[in-house]
Protein backbone atom coordinates (compact mmCIF):
# COMPACT_ATOMS: atom_id res chain seq x y z
CA UNK A 1 0.00 0.00 0.00
CA UNK A 2 1.08 3.47 -0.47
CA UNK A 3 1.19 6.37 1.41
CA UNK A 4 0.49 8.73 -1.59
CA UNK A 5 -2.82 6.70 -2.54
CA UNK A 6 -4.44 7.80 0.97
CA UNK A 7 -6.84 11.06 0.29
CA UNK A 8 -7.30 14.12 2.95
CA UNK A 9 -11.12 12.46 3.79
CA UNK A 10 -8.97 9.46 4.12
CA UNK A 11 -10.04 6.75 1.40
CA UNK A 12 -7.89 4.50 0.26
CA UNK A 13 -7.44 4.79 -3.35
CA UNK A 14 -5.47 1.83 -3.63
CA UNK A 15 -8.35 -0.26 -2.82
CA UNK A 16 -11.25 1.71 -4.86
CA UNK A 17 -12.59 0.78 -8.14
CA UNK A 18 -11.42 3.47 -10.51
CA UNK A 19 -7.79 2.97 -9.50
CA UNK A 20 -7.94 -0.77 -9.72
CA UNK A 21 -9.56 -0.48 -13.59
CA UNK A 22 -6.86 2.17 -14.17
CA UNK A 23 -3.89 -0.64 -12.33
CA UNK A 24 -5.59 -3.59 -14.17
CA UNK A 25 -6.20 -2.10 -17.74
CA UNK A 26 -9.92 -3.25 -17.60
CA UNK A 27 -11.12 -1.43 -20.30
CA UNK A 28 -8.28 -3.31 -22.43
CA UNK A 29 -10.18 -6.63 -20.85
CA UNK A 30 -13.73 -5.77 -22.24
CA UNK A 31 -15.30 -4.10 -19.16
CA UNK A 32 -16.08 -0.75 -18.71
CA UNK A 33 -14.87 1.00 -15.90
CA UNK A 34 -13.65 4.70 -15.35
CA UNK A 35 -10.43 4.89 -14.61
CA UNK A 36 -8.45 7.26 -11.77
CA UNK A 37 -4.47 7.40 -10.68
CA UNK A 38 -5.73 8.61 -7.39
CA UNK A 39 -6.49 12.05 -5.76
CA UNK A 40 -3.18 12.85 -4.68
CA UNK A 41 -1.34 11.95 -8.08
CA UNK A 42 -3.88 13.93 -9.87
CA UNK A 43 -3.76 16.94 -7.75
CA UNK A 44 -7.18 16.72 -7.04
CA UNK A 45 -6.90 16.72 -2.63
CA UNK A 46 -10.06 15.01 -2.30
CA UNK A 47 -12.55 14.24 -5.16
CA UNK A 48 -15.42 13.78 -2.80
CA UNK A 49 -14.56 17.02 -0.46
CA UNK A 50 -12.42 19.96 -2.25
CA UNK A 51 -15.08 21.86 -3.89
CA UNK A 52 -16.41 22.52 -0.12
CA UNK A 53 -13.90 22.74 1.98
CA UNK A 54 -11.08 26.07 1.70
CA UNK A 55 -8.49 24.06 3.67
CA UNK A 56 -8.02 21.37 1.37
CA UNK A 57 -8.22 24.01 -1.90
CA UNK A 58 -5.58 26.01 -0.03
CA UNK A 59 -3.61 22.65 0.57
CA UNK A 60 -3.49 24.14 4.77
CA UNK A 61 -4.46 20.57 5.50
CA UNK A 62 -3.12 17.21 4.46
CA UNK A 63 -5.72 14.87 5.76
CA UNK A 64 -9.44 16.29 7.16
CA UNK A 65 -8.73 15.06 10.71
CA UNK A 66 -6.09 18.33 10.96
CA UNK A 67 -9.34 20.67 10.34
CA UNK A 68 -10.82 21.87 14.16
CA UNK A 69 -14.69 21.09 12.41
CA UNK A 70 -13.60 17.35 11.72
CA UNK A 71 -15.61 15.50 11.15
CA UNK A 72 -17.05 18.05 8.71
CA UNK A 73 -21.15 17.89 7.44
CA UNK A 74 -19.98 16.79 4.06
CA UNK A 75 -17.39 14.12 5.34
CA UNK A 76 -20.34 12.35 8.25
CA UNK A 77 -21.98 11.83 4.59
CA UNK A 78 -19.29 10.62 2.75
CA UNK A 79 -18.43 8.03 5.38
CA UNK A 80 -22.10 6.89 6.03
CA UNK A 81 -22.78 5.99 2.73
CA UNK A 82 -19.05 4.13 2.69
CA UNK A 83 -20.31 2.49 6.07
CA UNK A 84 -23.35 1.68 4.10
CA UNK A 85 -22.70 0.42 1.08
CA UNK A 86 -18.81 -0.38 0.62
CA UNK A 87 -17.81 -2.14 4.35
CA UNK A 88 -15.56 0.65 5.10
CA UNK A 89 -15.23 3.93 7.34
CA UNK A 90 -12.71 7.21 6.15
CA UNK A 91 -13.55 8.54 9.73
CA UNK A 92 -12.54 5.46 11.06
CA UNK A 93 -9.37 5.62 8.81
CA UNK A 94 -8.27 9.24 9.61
CA UNK A 95 -8.95 8.22 13.36
CA UNK A 96 -6.45 5.52 12.66
CA UNK A 97 -3.94 7.99 10.98
CA UNK A 98 -4.03 10.19 13.65
CA UNK A 99 -3.69 8.11 16.54
CA UNK A 100 -1.91 5.16 15.50
CA UNK A 101 0.01 6.64 11.97
CA UNK A 102 -0.05 5.87 8.42
CA UNK A 103 2.25 2.98 8.16
CA UNK A 104 0.33 0.70 10.93
CA UNK A 105 -2.44 1.81 8.74
CA UNK A 106 -1.58 0.99 5.80
CA UNK A 107 -0.26 -2.25 7.16
CA UNK A 108 -3.76 -3.13 8.50
CA UNK A 109 -5.21 -1.85 4.75
CA UNK A 110 -2.56 -4.45 3.59
CA UNK A 111 -4.29 -7.41 5.61
CA UNK A 112 -8.33 -6.19 5.21
CA UNK A 113 -8.16 -5.26 1.81
CA UNK A 114 -5.83 -8.53 0.56
CA UNK A 115 -7.56 -11.31 -2.11
CA UNK A 116 -7.51 -14.48 -0.37
CA UNK A 117 -6.79 -16.69 -3.86
CA UNK A 118 -4.55 -14.26 -5.25
CA UNK A 119 -3.34 -12.43 -2.61
CA UNK A 120 -3.73 -8.50 -4.76
CA UNK A 121 -5.93 -6.47 -3.40
CA UNK A 122 -9.91 -6.30 -3.94
CA UNK A 123 -11.88 -3.53 -3.92
CA UNK A 124 -13.99 -1.53 -1.44
CA UNK A 125 -16.92 -0.77 -3.70
CA UNK A 126 -17.61 -4.42 -4.88
CA UNK A 127 -15.62 -6.97 -2.82
CA UNK A 128 -13.45 -8.15 -5.58
CA UNK A 129 -9.85 -8.59 -6.86
CA UNK A 130 -9.17 -7.02 -10.77
CA UNK A 131 -6.53 -9.18 -10.92
CA UNK A 132 -7.81 -13.15 -10.00
CA UNK A 133 -11.64 -11.57 -10.46
CA UNK A 134 -12.65 -10.19 -13.57
CA UNK A 135 -14.68 -12.76 -14.88
CA UNK A 136 -17.03 -11.99 -11.64
CA UNK A 137 -16.29 -8.17 -12.31
CA UNK A 138 -17.40 -9.13 -16.35
CA UNK A 139 -20.75 -10.67 -15.15
CA UNK A 140 -22.31 -8.21 -12.41
CA UNK A 141 -24.89 -6.19 -13.32
CA UNK A 142 -24.10 -3.53 -10.44
CA UNK A 143 -20.56 -2.93 -10.93
CA UNK A 144 -20.32 -1.01 -7.26
CA UNK A 145 -21.81 -3.17 -4.94
CA UNK A 146 -21.10 -6.31 -2.26
CA UNK A 147 -22.94 -9.56 -3.26
CA UNK A 148 -24.10 -11.03 0.34
CA UNK A 149 -23.40 -14.31 0.53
Amino acid sequence: MNEELIAPCGMNCEICSGYLAYHHDVKSKGIRMPYCTGCRPRDKKCAFLKKRCELLMSNKVRYCYECSSFPCEGLKHLDNRYRTYFKMSMIENLKYIKNIGIKPFLEKQEEKWKCPECGEVICCHNGLCFNCGLDRLRQKKQKYRWEDK
